[in-house]
């Protein structure tokens, strides 16, 4: 290896995020991104860019919509990171930040109000929105591009319907011309990985981009940028014989190579250590097989096999979204050296998992022993029910048994706390406690304060029509306690004794989703409560709620 003296090498910049559009260090992928320029052109087109993270994804949006805005068109890029958690509570919410946003981008007054009705719904209310206001007021096509957008998966139930929206404006372009002057771009992390409908969801339409990793020639050109002379490619070669093409992984050595005195066998030598220069990325992919168990011990069965694995084809699709393995037909093979040497010493054998389940559960009960309690009302505090409700879900996932989830917000909470003495609030909370715990039937029922103002009730086995029972028993005993306000001087309160208002979320337990989607469910149905005016109850099931269990409420309601 040589430092290279051309004069057209750049300053060296630290690969991190997208790759600047001015930069040097950006390798195109031809003809790939020709072909996207070419279809973005066509009216109402969809394009789909997926790939596992830092494969260079963002860059190559960043470098669409620059290229978009060369023929003057719209451009609008959709950050989900930007959005408050609140925002997902609900699909009426999240549909008017998503219009309001658009609009803010487009320099377009947001007219929301006069084209939202609640009687037609929010999905259809934000079709007319766009199709009367927003591609009304431009005279271009608008790029509408969502970066990162399996985001979205966190809140299973807002990504169904926001996805199966943007599949209706897709099929309107059929039909309207208005439709045609929006063009999706769609950008993937496919680590994530989440069950819906692909047939209502946009990710089986338009052109798919899956990003391919360097060749040879382009990470000799890429080593040259970096004022490196590997025209002979050897040095290359050896690069690639330990992280393959990986556009990240191949930057990241370039710059340690250029910043620091080792040459590149020393580099690859540490390499697969924790604490070599890829050690964040590393971390991650070991965090996720950490949460995935079954994971693990795919991969180590790859590892083991050396070639001609035999892997379940779900594990096997995972393991390749992670960009982990390779698939060759029915050849499953690792990704590079690099995942070989170090995903081989972390020995994710059975016997180790076992031990790091036994430890694990040590941990929960020295947790369950020490630290567990609410010091006011003496029932599980936040940390213990986010503890308990994953050891419950994956318990119950096993055999895909139900699960069902009570988050219970007391009324005006804090206009009462605000104008009564601690003892006063804290004897309430106290109460308001010990009802809600008269209400649960097992004992492995858990009732915990999940927030300031609010508990949650974890009810394994149990399906919605039995959780709503229970949910109204607690609203009904809360107001019998018959704790008084004591705020005459306030006025206006739908009642003159503290209320509860409740949201009820029930599932089927499956390991391939997170106990997250049961609580994003429940605050969702909270939130309905809160806006029917308190002191009610309401349900809504998760997006992956079974034919099944359909069919039990129907007996159930059939008596």
């Amino acid at each position: 290896m040589s430092l290279s003296t051309s004069s057209e090498a750049m300053p060296v910049e630290f690969p991190s995020g997208p790759v600047p559009l001015d930069s040097n260090f950006y390798i195109e992928r031809l003809p790939m991104e020709q072909l996207i320029y070419q279809e973005i052109s066509k009216p109402g087109s969809v394009i789909r860019i997926k790939a596992p993270k830092q494969m260079g994804k963002s860059s190559l949006m960043l470098r669409l919509l620059h290229q978009v805005e060369q023929l003057n068109y719209r451009t609008v890029c959709i950050d989900f990171l930007q959005a408050d958690n609140e925002v997902f509570n609900c699909l009426d919410k999240f549909l008017r930040w998503f219009g309001a946003n658009v609009s803010r981008q487009l320099q377009l007054q947001p007219m929301l109000d006069e084209y939202w009705d609640e009687d037609i719904g929010s999905k259809i209310s934000c079709t007319i929105y766009f199709q009367g206001y927003l591609l009304e007021q431009i005279d271009a096509p608008l790029v509408l591009a969502f970066n990162e957008i399996n985001r979205m998966f966190e809140h299973p139930n807002i990504a169904e319907e926001f996805l199966s929206l943007l599949r209706s404006w897709y099929e309107e372009a059929k039909q309207q011309e208005i439709w045609q002057k929006l063009r999706l771009v769609l950008v993937q992390s496919t680590e994530v990985y989440i069950n819906f409908n692909i047939n209502q969801s946009p990710f089986n339409v338009g052109l798919p981009i899956q990003l391919p990793e360097f060749s040879l020639e382009q990470v000799i050109c890429l080593a040259g940028r970096y004022g490196l002379d590997w025209t002979d490619g050897n040095d290359a070669k050896k690069l690639m014989a330990m992280v393959g093409g990986h556009p990240y992984l191949v930057r990241l050595a370039l710059y340690h190579l250029v910043n620091s005195h080792q040459n590149l066998d020393t580099l690859l030598e540490k390499a697969p250590n924790i604490n070599g220069i890829y050690s964040s990325h590393l971390r991650d992919n070991l965090a996720i097989l950490q949460k995935h168990p079954e994971l693990a011990t795919a991969l180590e069965g790859v590892i083991a096999a050396e070639e001609n694995a035999k892997l379940d084809p779900i594990q096997t699709y995972k393991l390749e979204s992670m960009g982990l393995v390779k698939l060759e037909g029915s050849r499953i093979t690792l990704a590079c050296d690099l995942y070989r040497q170090f995903f081989a010493a972390q020995n994710f054998g059975t016997n180790d998992l076992q031990k790091q389940i036994e430890q694990l559960q040590k941990q929960i009960k020295k947790l369950q022993q020490v630290s567990h309690k609410d010091q006011i009302t003496q029932v599980a505090n936040r940390g213990y029910f986010e503890i308990y409700l994953e050891q419950v879900w994956q318990k119950l996932a096993v055999q895909m048994n139900p699960v069902s989830l009570i988050l219970c917000e007391i009324d005006f909470f804090k206009v009462y706390n605000d104008r009564q003495g601690q003892e006063v609030v804290d004897n309430c909370l106290r109460q308001i406690a010990w009802a809600i715990r008269n209400c649960t039937r097992d004992k492995d029922d858990l009732v915990a304060r999940y927030d300031w103002a609010e508990f949650a009730v974890i009810l394994p086995g149990i399906e919605d029509n039995s959780a709503f029972k229970i949910a109204e028993e607690i609203r009904s005993k809360v107001k019998q306690l018959a704790i008084p306000y004591n705020l005459p001087q306030m006025g206006g309160f739908p009642s003159s004794v503290i209320t509860v208002s409740l949201g009820v979320a029930s599932t089927i337990a499956v390991s391939e989703n997170y106990p997250e989607t049961l609580i994003s469910a429940a605050n969702e149905a909270l939130y309905e409560a809160r806006r029917n005016g308190r002191d009610t109850c309401c349900r809504t099931g998760c997006r992956q709620r079974t034919e099944v269990f359909s069919t039990l409420d129907s007996e159930i309601a059939n008596g």
